[in-house]
């Protein structure tokens, strides 16, 4: 992978370099977040590792920064900072991961195994849902920001209903044959189970239809 390493502690970050370098990743390591964030909007990074607290441009200013002009390569962000809300604030935004310092090489190794497993099941052709989602039909996999999210397997059918009618009302009576196996379920019921589905995504891209059922859009970046 092509990893982008921000980190201004000299030792941490040339070990986190030599590490990544030995197992076959190439990095491409900056102190400053203004410095990084120039080579990021000109060249294409597979993953970002941003140390929060740098000077110039913090980890987290960049990283929202990067959200408001073009989409942002899967970020893994760490920090001796144990606050909460910046912990939260940064999965809000859509970090992949958070790694509290000191953290052994290994379990950095290991998340970033286990990004490039989610990227390599991405690469099948993905419906692209909103900025961040995107679904494999294929695979029957949803992502945020290429990390898989869980489903249940009602909402599971939900969405390839959904998703294959993208722009198209889908009535009450195709979630009832499709979704509930012709089950005599009213309406009432359906609509509560997309409710709780839309409850549990970081950003909403089933619309409702009052009266008649769900869609999802054609996003346009």
């Amino acid at each position: 992978m092509k990893i982008l390493l921000l980190e201004d502690e000299t030792m941490l970050g040339n070990s986190i370099e030599e590490y990544l370098e030995t197992i076959g990743h190439e990095v491409v390591s900056y102190a400053s977040g203004a410095k990084a964030f120039e080579d990021i909007i000109q060249k294409n990074y597979d993953l970002l590792i941003l140390d929060i607290n740098v000077p110039n441009l913090s980890g987290m200013e960049l990283f929202k920064k990067l959200n408001s002009i073009e989409n942002v390569p899967t970020t893994i962000f760490i920090s001796a900072n144990i606050d909460i809300d910046d912990i939260s604030e940064a999965y809000e935004l859509g970090a992949s991961d958070y790694l509290k310092k000191p953290f052994h090489l290994k379990e950095l190794a290991l998340k970033i195994n286990r990004i490039k497993k989610e990227q390599d099941a991405k690469s099948f052709q993905q419906i692209i849902l909103s900025k961040h989602y995107s679904f494999s039909k294929e695979k029957k996999l949803l992502f945020f920001n290429n990390s898989v999210q869980s489903l249940t397997k009602k909402q599971l059918q939900i969405l390839i209903l959904l998703s294959s009618n993208i722009g198209i009302i889908v009535d009450f009576d195709k979630f009832r044959s499709y979704a509930w196996n012709y089950e005599p379920v009213d309406n009432a019921t359906i609509r509560a189970e997309i409710s709780r589905f839309r409850k549990t995504l970081k950003e909403d891209f089933i619309v409702n239809v009052k009266g008649i059922g769900y869609k999802i859009e054609k996003y346009f970046s």
